[in-house]
């Protein structure tokens, strides 16, 4: 079939608007049974020609003029190949397996469980905690503190959609150049008006400077420092901050609040261990190129993107751009021009929705979704539950119940790749949940179990959903639910 298509073609008149990568023809690739359109190529038609017949012309994408998915998709069309197509059993097979959610893809590496999911969130630091432990062969809370705050395998730092996220120093360093120094200059300039507008100095930018400086130096000394101590170190920083004058939620915090959060997303400084227990969210701070050689670094912004982009279609492809651009929190034209960076191949997913992977990912026949069942329980902010943007193929109806009104994902109850239900802990140590459809008498069992492990886990520790959707909010105010 491809060589018969492939004889059809003719070598095009090829133009570029812009400076590009020379031009492959034709731009087909084979994958297995399959053959693709480069995504890096879009289709367009000319009227010319001896016989005043279409003449076929493919140019190269410009991420800032055109529309990569409807170039490629009128590709596809237009050439007449079919699409690789990933069917939602497929798509719930590839989670298990490369969310390490089975039992045989489970390991006690913290940081090779970072790397699965990419990064873990951390607005919640139950979160992260809870999210290692469901893909450990054998889960300890004192094995994720290690990995912390000992081997500084993993580090906490701002990035992806301005979320606070724990990820090896490696893809924090993409993640830093990708995502993260763009809101610099903005919070630079907004602290400095602040600081101007408080009153505590005429240059705000002058100001700033000096307490960057005046706080590394104290932290370099000190080696680790809570916000009160840096503020007894560095007095300017226990300086009040006048924030919405005259609004019923006005504020004063000390200037330390923005100065300590500006330099994170320098990423000068990086949030050492928590002040309190585990699942404290106040951290000390340290100097990041004492626990991190050479700091995060200076990488291209878009080079890094699409490094990004690439370890998130390695984890969580297929997936659609509106997933990836929600996933990453940048702007249309950077995320197309990431996809064609990565030579992204387009594939058909259920119900007609175009999707993206990797070029080695496309998958070379129907593949096998036979698997062992499994059951996850998995905390609010699980980065599989908060993995796409687009979530019916394991959500189904339950968006309502499991999601507050922000898109933030509650805790939640997963069996052989869907979403079945959703828990919580009551203050006497009970996990009540609740099932959203039926499920098997045995494989409630099996869910029961998984729920005792995550009690005994817990141990004498309470904790609250940081964002409660209706059926947690409702799980803890009743009885209703299985205990």
């Amino acid at each position: 079939m491809c060589c018969s298509l492939l004889d059809s073609l003719t070598t095009p008149d090829v133009r570029t608007r812009t400076p590009a990568r020379k031009l492959k023809w034709p731009p087909i690739r084979e994958a297995g049974t399959h053959a693709y359109v480069d995504v890096r190529l879009v289709d367009e038609y000319d009227e010319g020609g001896e016989s005043g017949a279409h003449r076929r012309r493919l140019c190269h994408a410009d991420s800032r003029t055109r529309n990569l998915d409807r170039g490629a998709a009128a590709a596809w069309h237009d050439l007449g190949v079919t699409r690789p197509r990933i069917s939602t059993a497929e798509r719930r097979a590839r989670l298990a397996v490369r969310h390490r959610l089975l039992a045989t893809e489970r390991t006690d590496d913290v940081a090779a469980i970072a790397d699965s999911m990419v990064a873990l969130h951390s607005s919640d630091p139950v979160t992260v905690y809870l999210s290692a432990a469901a893909r450990m062969a054998h889960p300890s809370i004192e094995a994720v503190t290690t990995a912390l705050y000992d081997d500084h395998a993993v580090i906490r730092h701002h990035a992806m959609r301005r979320t606070l996220w724990v990820m090896t120093p490696a893809t924090a360093r993409l993640a830093h150049a990708a995502c993260t120094l763009g809101l610099v200059r903005t919070e630079w300039n907004r602290t400095a008006r602040l600081v101007e507008l408080s009153g505590i100095a005429d240059d705000g930018d002058a100001w700033l400077a000096a307490a960057k400086v005046d706080t590394l130096a104290a932290l370099h000394r000190l080696g680790a420092a809570t916000a009160r101590r840096l503020g007894a170190e560095v007095p300017e920083l226990a300086k009040p901050l006048h924030m919405a004058v005259g609004k019923s939620y006005a504020a004063d915090p000390a200037a330390h609040t923005r100065v300590l959060l500006l330099l994170g997303f320098d990423g000068a400084i990086v949030r050492g261990r928590p002040t309190g227990t585990w699942i404290n969210g106040q951290y000390t701070w340290m100097p990041m190129d004492a626990i991190v050689p050479g700091g995060l670094g200076d990488l291209d912004p878009a080079e890094a993107r699409a490094a990004l982009v690439r370890r998130w279609l390695r984890s969580f492809g297929p997936g659609t751009t509106a997933d990836v651009q929600w996933w990453l929190g940048s702007a249309l034209g950077a995320v197309r021009a990431a996809l064609a960076e990565v030579e992204a191949v387009e594939v058909e997913l259920d119900g007609g929705v175009s999707g993206w992977v990797l070029p080695d990912d496309v998958p070379a026949a129907a593949a096998s979704t036979k698997q062992a069942p499994w059951v996850a329980v998995l905390p609010g902010l699980d980065p599989t539950t908060m993995g796409w943007k687009q979530r019916d193929w394991y959500l189904g109806e339950h968006g309502a119940h499991v999601f507050d009104r922000n898109g933030n994902g509650g805790p939640t109850i997963w069996l052989d790749g869907e979403i079945v239900g959703s828990w919580v802990q009551r203050k006497d140590g009970t996990l009540p949940h609740r099932l959203l459809r039926h499920v098997p008498p045995q494989r409630v069992k099996d869910i029961d179990r998984e729920l005792a492990k995550v009690r005994e886990l817990l141990g004498d520790t309470r904790h609250t959903v940081r964002f409660p959707a209706p059926v947690q909010r409702d799980l803890l105010a009743s009885t209703r639910g299985e205990p």
